[in-house]
């Protein structure tokens, strides 16, 4: 997982982490600041998961977040182009 990324989202990403994962709380996200490991690791200690769906749920996560913002810009380039 690019490091880079993941904290360059990192408000996109906690946003959707609560609408995913209602356990988590403001206090857990904030303590993770756009850290993937620590991030990881939150999933791992409150949700259960192993090391290998704490990754895909990252994955997943960034996923959303990258296609999002796809949208957005695809968004912004159609409605120039009807002006």
């Amino acid at each position: 997982m690019n490091k880079n990324i993941f904290e360059g989202k990192w408000d996109q990403v906690r946003g959707l982490a609560k609408e995913t994962w209602g356990k988590l709380t403001d206090d857990d996200l904030e303590r993770a600041k756009g850290s993937a490991i620590k991030f990881k690791g939150m999933l791992q200690e409150k949700l259960g998961y192993t090391e290998q769906q704490a990754d895909g749920a990252i994955k997943d996560l960034l996923d959303k977040v990258g296609a999002d913002s796809i949208k957005k810009e695809a968004s912004k380039i159609v409605d120039k182009i009807k002006k």
